[in-house]
C-alpha cells in the first residue's frame, strides 16, 4: 500500500470512526472550532487536510472549500494540528469558550509531511473502542484513478460493413500499467487493458525499410488459436530506426508536475531519476528547459544546451512536491518556452510528466485539447509520461498525448524509464509520419465477417480515411505497430445472432462470388494506409493486397497472438472461447525467440503469476471515487 493513497483513505476512516467515539464523551461545557486551510504560497484552499485536536480522538477533514468545523470541544485551551501530504504540519493554540465558536485558520507551507502513522494509529484505537466488524488491515485504499470506458469490438458482416478504418496507436502505457497491478497481486481494471498497447509494447523483428516511405508493411495469415475455424490476420508497420547521434537537434521542454500528489516515491523521486537517464543522452546541439507546475507554473531552468548536463541535473534534483495542480498554466508556459527556442527542422517537443491530476485552472479535457491542438500546428509535439498510483488519470493523459501528436507511456520503475527514454528515445522523441490511418477492405468472396482486436478508442468513420483534416496517430523512429483481425471465412457461421432478412433490400450471401469480384478471388483483404510527413499537410497512400493463404506464422506473430489472448482474458472477452492462461503461456513460450532485453520472458512470468494467483477469479477493481471500499 502506497503512502499517498493511505493518507486519504485512513484520514477519511478517521472521520467516520473518531467522530462516533467523540460524541459519546461530549461534555456539557463545550464550544466549536472552525476555520479554513490554505496554501501559504498561492492562497488556494486545501481540501482533505486532516485537522486533529491534540490529546483527544477528535478529528475532521477540510471540505472542497478548505473549511472545517469541530463541534463539542471542551471549553479551555487546546492545541490544533493540521496535516496534509505535501505540506508541513502546523499547530496552533486555540481558546474555546463554552457555547462559543473559536476561529483558527491555517496557511500551510509546502513540505513533505508524513501523517499516515498518526492516522492509522488513531483509526485502530477507534476501531477497537467501537468494536467495528472488520479490522483496520482490511481497509482498501481510497482510489481516484480513472480510465476511459472501452466497449470491445464485435464481429461485423462484410455485407453491412465492408470497410474497417482506424488510427494507429504506438502508445505502450497500458502494458506497463497492467504489469503494475499484477505485480501488486491485483487484477487490473477492465478498462485499463488496451490490447493494442499491450501488443505494441514489444519489439518485433522486421526487415529493413526501403523505398520512398519511412516505414514498411508486413502481413501474415494463420488460424486463430482460440477458434480454429477462424483466421487471424496480422498487419504490421515498421518504421526505420535512427541512431541517437543522427537525430535532428532537439528543443525539449520538460513539463514536470510537482504538486502535492506527486510526493510519493513512485512519482516525483522516480521522475527525477527517469529524466536523468534522458539528460545523459543529450548532445551539444540539443536544448532543454524545465517548467514545473503546482499551485502555479514556473520556469526553473531556461533553455540550456545539452552539453550542460550538470546544470540540468542540478535543476532536476532541487525539485520538491507541494501545492495544488495548475496543469493548464503549466502547459501554456511550456509551449511559450518551446516557441521561443523553436528549431526549424528540429525536434520541438514538450514532455509532460505527471500523475494526471489536473485540478486547478484550465483543467477540463476540452480546454486542454483545444490548447494542445492549436500548438501542434506550430510544429511542437507533446509526449506524456504517467507516474504513480492511486490517482492516475490515464484517460486524460492518453487523450492529450493523442491530440498533441505525441505518445503516452507509463513509468512504473527505472527499467521502464530506461526502455522509454533511452532504448526507444528515437521513437519517443522523433516523429517520422503523422496522421497515420489504416483502412481494410474485406473481400466478400472469401470473408463472411471480421472483428478488429483492440483499437476501440482509435476507430474512424470510413470517410475519415481520405479526409486530410482528420487527426490520427503518429509513427516515431523505430516504432512498430501491429493490428490483428479475427476473420470469419466465407461459409463459416457468424458468431452472433442472425439478423432477419431485409424487406426492401436483397441480401447477398457472403459466399457468393459475383463476376466483378472473380479476379480478386484469391485475395482476403485489401489494406490501404495514409500518412503525412511530419511537417506536411497532404497525405500519401500505400496499398497492399493480402492473399487468402494461411501459412506457418512467424515467432513475432505467435507472440503477438499470445499477448492478445492474455488481454482478452483480462477483459473477460466473450470471444476468448476456451482459451486459458495455460494456452497463453504455451504459445508465448513457443514463440519467445531472441529476447535480448527479457521483455518476452517477463510477459510469460506475468501470465504465470496471474494464473498462480488466480487473478481471473478475482473481481476487477472498479475505480470509483464516490465510495469507500473494505
Amino acid at each position: 500500500m502506497r503512502a499517498g493513497i493511505l493518507v486519504r483513505n485512513a484520514a477519511a476512516a478517521a472521520i467516520l470512526f473518531l467522530g462516533l467515539a467523540g460524541a459519546a464523551d461530549a461534555q456539557e461545557q463545550t464550544g466549536t472550532i472552525s476555520g479554513v486551510v490554505t496554501d501559504a504560497a498561492t492562497g488556494q484552499t486545501l481540501e482533505s487536510a486532516l485537522v486533529t485536536l491534540d490529546g483527544t480522538e477528535t478529528a475532521t477533514l477540510t471540505n472542497p472549500q478548505g473549511r472545517y468545523t469541530l463541534s463539542g470541544v471542551p471549553a479551555g485551551e487546546h492545541t490544533l494540528t493540521v496535516s496534509i501530504l505535501g505540506f508541513e504540519t502546523q499547530s496552533q493554540q486555540v481558546t474555546v469558550g463554552a457555547g462559543q465558536t473559536a476561529v483558527a485558520d491555517f496557511a500551510l507551507k509546502a513540505g513533505a509531511a508524513v501523517i499516515q502513522e498518526l492516522v492509522v494509529t488513531e483509526v485502530a484505537r477507534a476501531a477497537a473502542r467501537v468494536k467495528l466488524p472488520f479490522t483496520v488491515s482490511r481497509l482498501r485504499p481510497y482510489n481516484t484513478e480513472s480510465y476511459a470506458e472501452i466497449n470491445e469490438n464485435e464481429f461485423k458482416t462484410v455485407g453491412e460493413a465492408p470497410l474497417s478504418t482506424f488510427s494507429i496507436d504506438v502508445d505502450r502505457a497500458s502494458y506497463a500499467n497492467v504489469r503494475r497491478f499484477i505485480q501488486d497481486g491485483q487484477r487490473p481494471p477492465v478498462d485499463a487493458v488496451r490490447i493494442e498497447e499491450m501488443i505494441n509494447y514489444f519489439p518485433y523483428q522486421w526487415g529493413d525499410v526501403a523505398g520512398e516511405h519511412p516505414f514498411a508493411v508486413t502481413t501474415e495469415v494463420t488460424q486463430a488459436p482460440w477458434k480454429r475455424e477462424h483466421r487471424l490476420v496480422r498487419i504490421g508497420l515498421h518504421a526505420e530506426s535512427i541512431d541517437t547521434e543522427d537525430l535532428p537537434p532537439g528543443n525539449l521542454v520538460f513539463l514536470l508536475d510537482v504538486s502535492g500528489s506527486m510526493s510519493s516515491q513512485d512519482k516525483l523521486p522516480l521522475l527525477k531519476k527517469a529524466f536523468a537517464l534522458l539528460v545523459d543522452q543529450l548532445r551539444e546541439q540539443d536544448r532543454v528547459a524545465i517548467v514545473v507546475y503546482a499551485g502555479a507554473a514556473g520556469l526553473v531552468l531556461p533553455s540550456t544546451p545539452g552539453s550542460e548536463k550538470e546544470e540540468i541535473l542540478a535543476a532536476l534534483e532541487k525539485l520538491n512536491a507541494g501545492g495544488s495542480t495548475a496543469g493548464g498554466a503549466g502547459i501554456r508556459l511550456a509551449y511559450d518556452v518551446a516557441r521561443k527556442h523553436h528549431i526549424d527542422g528540429g525536434n520541438n517537443r514538450v514532455i509532460l510528466a505527471t500523475d494526471g491530476d489536473f485540478n486547478v485552472g484550465a483543467s477540463s479535457d476540452e480546454a486542454m485539447v483545444k490548447l494542445i491542438e492549436k500548438e501542434r500546428e506550430s510544429g511542437t509535439f507533446l509526449s506524456v509520461l504517467g507516474f504513480g498510483t492511486g490517482n492516475l488519470k490515464d484517460s486524460k493523459m492518453e487523450q492529450i498525448a493523442d491530440h498533441g501528436n505525441g505518445n503516452f507511456a507509463y513509468i512504473d520503475g527505472l527499467l521502464e524509464a530506461r526502455k522509454v527514454l533511452v532504448e526507444e528515445m528515437g521513437g519517443t522523441l522523433l516523429t517520422l509520419a503523422k496522421d497515420v490511418k489504416l483502412q481494410v477492405e474485406f473481400n466478400p468472396a472469401t470473408v463472411a465477417g471480421y472483428r478488429l482486436i483492440g483499437y476501440e478508442n482509435r476507430l474512424l468513420a470510413d470517410e475519415d480515411f481520405n479526409d486530410d483534416t482528420k487527426d490520427a496517430g503518429e509513427l516515431g523512429a523505430g516504432h512498430t505497430v501491429t493490428a490483428l483481425y479475427e476473420v470469419v471465412p466465407a461459409g463459416v457461421g457468424m458468431p452472433r445472432p442472425p439478423v432477419d432478412p431485409l424487406r426492401y433490400q436483397a441480401q447477398q450471401p457472403a459466399e457468393k462470388e459475383d463476376a466483378p469480384l472473380s479476379r480478386f478471388e484469391d485475395e482476403l483483404i485489401f489494406v490501404k494506409i495514409r500518412y503525412k510527413d511530419p511537417d506536411g499537410d497532404t497525405s500519401k497512400l500505400l496499398q497492399h493486397a493480402v492473399l487468402d493463404r494461411t501459412g506457418t506464422p512467424s515467432n513475432d506473430f505467435r507472440f503477438a497472438t499470445a499477448v492478445a489472448g492474455f488481454g482478452m482474458l483480462l477483459r473477460d472477452s466473450e470471444h476468448a472461447g476456451t482459451f486459458t492462461l495455460d494456452d497463453v503461456v504455451s504459445l508465448a513460450e513457443g514463440s519467445r525467440g531472441d529476447d535480448p532485453r527479457g521483455y518476452r520472458g517477463e510477459f510469460i512470468r506475468l501470465v504465470e503469476a496471474s494464473r498462480d494467483l488466480k487473478l481471473l477469479e478475482m473481481e476487477a477493481e472498479e475505480f470509483r471515487p464516490d465510495r469507500w471500499r473494505r
